[in-house]
């Protein structure tokens, strides 16, 4: 059996908190983000899952709510923000 190799990553001052993880052969993070706005800036295109919770994202022009079960995708080398109002827990998988 392989070992999982498992990568903790905390941004904003703990305020997002994600594991990095790779499954078969893609790599992916699941973390939390806590009540707050924040931007993050992408290599790679993204795809945010909402697992629990709900987010709000800005990818562009505009605000969009994203209720627990749903996705958004995210260009390469680009920028979205996020925000909260209760704690996220979300799945990242990079395309």
């Amino acid at each position: 059996m392989l070992k999982a190799t498992l990568t903790h990553q905390t941004y904003f001052d703990g305020n997002v908190q994600s594991i990095a993880f790779e499954r078969h052969g893609r790599r992916a993070t699941a973390g939390v983000i806590a009540p707050g706005e924040y931007h993050f800036e992408t290599e790679a295109p993204e795809r945010m899952i909402v697992v629990s919770g709900e987010l709000e994202a800005k990818i562009g022009e505009g605000w969009r709510t994203y209720p627990n079960g749903t996705s958004f995708e995210v260009p390469g080398k680009s920028a979205f923000d996020v925000r909260a109002k209760d704690p996220v827990a979300y799945l990242c998988e990079y395309l």
